[in-house]
């Protein structure tokens, strides 16, 4: 898929206020510093579609891109800051939960999870509840460029094999680093594949 056309669209304090929901959305969540914005300016091949910063949990609104005037990519805010008050944290929580449960037009969620870290309880927790919601996603792996090939491989073994204990099956896994640009023709071939049905 060629992205020729990649604009910011609308942010959102809540769910009911994102656009009209007439075009496929495929929205991307991780925990914080998780590489969420930088993922996806290169995924649009846009230096700074998304707002890169060096603070952990600076996206706190729902952000909506328009790609080629066809379907939307969505930039969720993090979960798992917690240098945020308690009550922040909920209320971010509560306007996710209603976004993943109610937008009629999500095709699926990319989790993004860091490569470099052991499967961490919030990653698990967050992707249990997917389960448990019918929400349709994907996990993909960031900043592959950061370890050796074989602590790599080590580091996904481990993590499929805590996911088995789970899942009687895996969702669709993607690579991604965004120094070598590895895993966005895969990402975006299979939201093309998605968009044709």
């Amino acid at each position: 898929m060629d992205i020729t056309d990649a604009r910011f669209l609308k942010s959102s304090p809540h769910p009911k206020d994102c656009p009209t929901p007439n075009k496929p959305e495929f929205a991307f969540i991780g925990r914080s510093n998780v590489g969420k914005s930088s993922l996806l300016n290169m995924l649009c091949q846009r230096k700074s579609l998304a707002k890169i910063s060096g603070t952990p949990g600076k996206t706190r609104l729902i952000n909506h891109y328009i790609i080629n005037n066809q379907w939307y990519l969505v930039d969720l805010p993090g979960y798992g800051y917690a240098k945020l008050p308690k009550t922040e944290r909920e209320k971010f929580t509560k306007m996710i939960n209603s976004y993943l449960i109610d937008r009629p037009n999500l095709s699926t969620l990319f989790v993004l999870v860091d490569s470099r870290h052991a499967p961490l309880k919030q990653d698990l927790n967050f992707i249990q509840n997917l389960g448990k919601n019918n929400i349709p996603f994907s996990i993909v792996f960031t900043k592959t460029d950061k370890l050796k090939p074989l602590q790599l491989e080590n580091n996904i073994k481990v993590y499929k094999e805590r996911l088995l204990l789970d899942w009687e099956i895996l969702p669709p896994i993607f690579y991604t680093s965004v120094v070598t640009k590895s895993g966005r023709e895969e990402i975006l071939h299979y939201i093309q594949e998605i968009n044709k049905l």
